[in-house]
């Protein structure tokens, strides 16, 4: 969501590695795996191809006397060896191989060592890049070993003519440059599986804080519209029984109805409009106990006469909306689905935690007593989400209680004892 991405923008403005650094570079992207592969690299091949032909021109004036002239062979060995680049992202291993091939011919051949190496060293790359990691090793020790038997066995027949063999300080220079090719792969590898990895976590982490609005938005449309729409069922059917008997009573009932609904309305526009931006703040603050007398005054609407025992303290906004929803859904259950006509709700606190009771005296209409499973799950989740318990179950002497327990400490939103919303 826009949410978790602000939320990176934000930690990436507090300090830490930057987000390209920790996404990794732009051009790494061409080797991801992901990569539309119907593309020919022709622009880095190109560039290659350059790069090769004029520097084995360089390195043949270098070491002219030492090593066989270029001929229109070895240039087309050249030349089959870059073009070899252009099916990089489609067929790496045959790549690798092929380059690793050329590269060994032409160094049997006599001709001047040069950037027919850098041929090499890519396609090792895109073998590797590609997760064909013993592939692209196979390649490289196959170059390797050919160009020990060429220096030290076939010199005797092969050009250019009254060759000596290559003394063994030499082949220290190549094993050394087969050392760094490895190397810089390797690291390039494990560098690009870290970068895998942070952006598999970046994306899961999306998605939980994805998963937890999604809840919230969930418990709070369901909070809203059930009590909502039970205050309005109850003086709908009051209003119907008593319209041709006492107008002025289901007068008084269709105020309650218009008053219930407008403000149905504008808690669920509320929570609608986090949906639509959800970094800007909210346009009405979010309820909380404050709002008691409210809730109290609606239930009476609604048949329930509800006493309250304690006042709360000052409690961190997402605490205070958890125990305002967490009443709220409790009496609405006790409209909803019990027989009494009383509620109590008792508040107490210390100085780490506030305690809710919510009791009725029954007994319970139907099967759901106490309240129907999305109530009490949904309670029991906006406490979990804050590090709190919720009991709810029938009272030994008859009726329901629900026991509620919130810390009066808000945890961090993305700290690493955060509990995960239920499923």
């Amino acid at each position: 969501m826009d949410v978790a991405a602000g939320g990176d923008r934000q930690r990436g403005r507090r300090g830490g590695p930057p987000t390209w650094w920790r996404q990794g570079p732009t051009w790494w992207n061409r080797w991801d795996e992901t990569a539309d592969t119907r593309r020919w690299p022709w622009r880095s091949t190109l560039l290659v191809t350059v790069v090769v032909m004029v520097g084995s021109t360089f390195a043949a004036h270098a070491q002219e006397g030492e090593r066989a002239p270029l001929d229109p062979f070895a240039r087309a060995l050249l030349l089959a060896g870059c073009a070899l680049l252009l099916l990089r992202r489609r067929h790496p291993v045959p790549v690798a191989f092929g380059t690793a091939l050329a590269a060994m011919v032409y160094l049997g051949a006599g001709y001047p060592y040069g950037p027919v190496f850098l041929v090499v060293a890519l396609g090792f790359f895109s073998a590797l890049a590609a997760g064909r990691r013993r592939a692209a090793w196979a390649a490289l020790l196959l170059l390797w070993g050919g160009h020990v038997l060429v220096a030290h066995w076939l010199y005797r027949w092969l050009p250019p003519a009254g060759d000596a063999p290559a003394p063994w300080g030499q082949e220290l220079v190549v094993a050394a440059w087969v050392a760094a090719i490895v190397a810089a792969a390797e690291l390039t590898r494990v560098r690009r599986e870290q970068w895998d990895r942070e952006r598999a976590e970046r994306a899961q982490a999306a998605r939980r804080r994805a998963d937890r609005e999604r809840l919230r938005i969930a418990q709070e449309l369901h909070d809203v519209l059930a009590h909502s729409i039970s205050v309005i069922n109850v003086q709908a059917g009051v209003g119907l029984a008593l319209l041709d008997s006492d107008p002025e009573q289901a007068r008084a009932a269709l105020t309650t109805i218009k008053a219930a609904s407008k403000e149905a309305l504008g808690e669920v526009r509320q929570v609608l409009d986090t949906l639509r931006a959800p970094g800007d703040a909210p346009r009405a603050p979010a309820p909380g106990l404050d709002r008691l007398p409210e809730l109290v005054e609606q239930a009476a609407s609604a048949g329930l006469a509800v006493r309250v025992e304690g006042r709360p303290p000052r409690l961190p906004p997402g605490t205070d909306l958890a125990a305002f929803r967490i009443v709220q859904e409790a009496l609405t259950n006790v409209v909803r689905h019990s027989g009494s006509r009383r509620a109590r709700v008792r508040l107490a606190h210390d100085g780490s935690a506030l305690r809710l009771r919510i009791d009725d005296d029954g007994p319970a209409t139907g099967a759901d007593a106490g309240g129907s499973g999305n109530g009490l799950a949904g309670m029991r989740e906006r406490a979990a989400a804050l590090g709190g318990t919720i009991e709810a179950g029938p009272r030994p002497d008859g009726g329901f209680r629900v026991l509620a327990e919130l810390p009066l400490t808000a945890p961090e939103p993305d700290g690493p004892n955060e509990r995960e919303p239920n499923p």
